[in-house]
């Protein structure tokens, strides 16, 4: 019970508009879908597989998300919002981890035969504390490692590195810090500054260094006098250059 507790209030702490602990139990889809994967995982476990696909075909009715009794999830795991999550049978997920509206692991291809990729690990593993934003897909038998944050309708096919930020179609880490604080709540996934990401960072230097050029190239022509010609006139000795017709 204490557990159970435990999960009302990070719940609370994680969603400004929760309300109290009550709101939290009878209002929130996630709590509801838990409860309901938590019996389904226990009666997959004991091979009653057909009434726990059941039990979690009722809870998808009720609260939209979609989560196989088979799937691994840790503690505290909170899917704010809730329409549209999708976790398929070999996923794992570790503790503290939240979830917002639309989110996918997935697979990467469909099977081929019946047997193909039935007893192959064809999901994504989530590690601790990890958030990721609406609409992402997490796609293909990979890690996204403790404190990660992956970004609003962005779409990972390949690993994420620990305390990393990643955004995109395909997803690049816009962020390589790692937090000091793995409790820290970063809501959606995405930092309010993505000044960290790497091609922001290259274009702004490319244009801080043309400004640069520029003001030098204006220093030299104030230097050579204001009669001078600049240093981006045409060359009227060049015999390459077109010249008008002459006058008739």
């Amino acid at each position: 019970m204490r557990g159970f507790i435990d999960e009302l209030r990070s719940i609370r702490a994680r969603d400004p508009a929760a309300g109290g602990l009550v709101s939290v139990f009878f209002l929130t889809p996630s709590v509801h879908v838990m409860l309901a994967y938590r019996l389904a995982h226990w009666l997959w476990g004991w091979r009653m597989r057909f009434l726990a696909r059941a039990v979690m075909v009722v809870a998808r009715m009720l609260t939209g998300i979609e989560i196989h009794p088979a799937a691994t999830i840790g503690k505290r795991f909170f899917i704010d919002h809730g329409m549209g999550v999708v976790i398929g049978e070999t996923a794992e997920i570790g503790d503290d981890v939240t979830f917002y509206h639309g989110v996918t692991l997935g697979g990467l291809l469909p099977s081929v035969d019946s047997d193909g990729q039935r007893c192959q690990k064809r999901h994504p593993s989530i590690g601790n504390h990890v958030i990721i934003g609406a609409g992402a897909q997490v796609l293909g038998a990979i890690l996204v490692d403790d404190c990660a944050r992956i970004g609003a309708n962005s779409v990972v096919v390949k690993d994420v590195p620990r305390g990393a930020t990643v955004t995109g179609i395909p997803a690049r880490p816009v962020s390589a810090k790692r937090p000091t604080d793995e409790t820290k709540f970063q809501p959606y996934g995405t930092p309010a500054d993505l000044s960290s990401d790497a091609r922001d960072r290259a274009i702004q230097g490319l244009l801080d260094e043309v400004e640069i050029l520029h003001s030098k190239i204006k220093a030299m022509e104030e230097a050579r006098g204001a009669n001078a010609p600049s240093l981006f006139a045409p060359d009227d000795d060049n015999d390459d250059a077109p010249h008008p017709p002459a006058s008739p």
